[in-house]
């Protein structure tokens, strides 16, 4: 019996030290998560009119995970230190939880990816038809055309065909020189094709998505499945714990 109790607890040490480093991997993951979700709120926001025409709960929903995460993987280290069994069974029972939760997320995802796609471009297409440079969604619009150094769904000539466009013209946040950007010019169909950007905005979004949608998709499944590392060395862990403390009694 101390013969067999003196090789588990070296063991049981390993792992110990081995869950601790997941754990520590695994908060750096929840902080990842949480700074996407936040910075999608404060820096992506205002676009989210153009994605969809209900608001979206994806970065709440980042956050909310990003923060899980984070407690959770504290909870795993104090589960760890104290050596408790039911501590670690419960530590393995939650991250099941969460593998199965971004795991059905990712799938979601990719097989809705296409749908995501056509929302944006329904939604981007009503904000370019009512278009009044005052509201929250022609705001938008303006911001994406400069910062994309886009103009219109497809290019310029989504505008031709808006309300806006009898009036105002071509919006001069289509402009590739603002100072040479006239007024007369943008109410000009043939002159405004000059004037401002070439590529449409939806183009230029779709390709940004579809290049790194293999990166997304292979972050999100692999800090899912990371989690059934974390969930087989916890039970492990768990299980020598109490075969230790029985072949002490």
């Amino acid at each position: 019996m101390s013969r067999r109790r003196f090789q588990t607890k070296p063991l049981i040490f390993c792992l110990k030290t081995l869950l601790l480093v997941y754990s520590f991997v695994f908060w750096v993951s929840g902080i990842v998560l949480l700074s996407v979700g936040l910075w999608w709120i404060l820096m992506l926001g205002p676009y989210s009119v153009l994605i969809s025409r209900t608001p979206s709960a994806v970065p709440f929903v980042l956050s909310g995970t990003g923060g899980g995460i984070v407690l959770l993987s504290l909870f795993g280290c104090w589960a760890t230190c104290r050596g408790r069994c039911w501590m670690l069974r419960t530590f393995a029972v939650l991250l099941t939880l969460v593998f199965l939760t971004e795991l059905i997320a990712g799938i979601s995802g990719f097989i809705f990816r296409h749908e995501i796609k056509g929302s944006f471009f329904s939604s981007f297409s009503e904000a370019v038809q009512k278009y009044n440079a005052l509201d929250e969604r022609s705001l938008a619009v303006d911001d994406l055309q400069r910062k994309l150094h886009c103009c219109g769904v497809s290019n310029f000539s989504s505008w031709l065909h808006s309300s806006y466009f009898p009036n105002g013209g071509v919006p001069v946040s289509c402009c590739v020189r603002i100072n040479d950007c006239e007024r007369d010019d943008l109410r000009n169909a043939s002159r405004a094709g000059d004037k401002v950007y070439d590529q449409g905005c939806f183009e230029l979004v779709t390709a940004f998505f579809d290049t790194n949608l293999g990166i997304i998709a292979s972050v999100t499944f692999g800090i899912a499945f990371s989690q059934l590392i974390g969930t087989t060395v916890a039970c492990c862990l768990s299980r020598f714990i109490n075969t230790n403390q029985y072949e002490m009694v």
